[in-house]
């Protein structure tokens, strides 16, 4: 299994906004990722109530993981390069 740590850098952490744009993302990949805090439990990428029950604030640490592949490090690579983004710029 392949896995990313990074750090939440939206300001307003994986909630409203932020959290909505990461879920349309992992649903767009088409590979089954999930994502965690620590070691809590896993939940699916593609969900925006798995998403927000995390918690996750600016500067946690979440790791995705992915089945091993070209397809699962691809999307885990661009999962964690959207996360190391501040979702709640006007650029973003």
């Amino acid at each position: 299994m392949a896995e990313r740590t990074v750090a939440v850098a939206a300001q307003a952490g994986l909630h409203a906004r932020p959290a909505k744009l990461f879920v349309q993302a992992a649903m767009k990949l088409g590979v089954p990722v999930k994502i965690r805090v620590g070691s809590g439990k896993e939940v699916p990428a593609n969900s925006m109530l798995g998403v927000l029950s995390l918690g996750a604030v600016q500067g946690t640490e979440v790791t995705l993981s992915a089945a091993d592949g070209p397809d699962g490090e691809a999307a885990l690579d661009a999962l964690a390069a959207l996360l190391a983004r501040d979702l709640d710029a006007a650029d973003a």
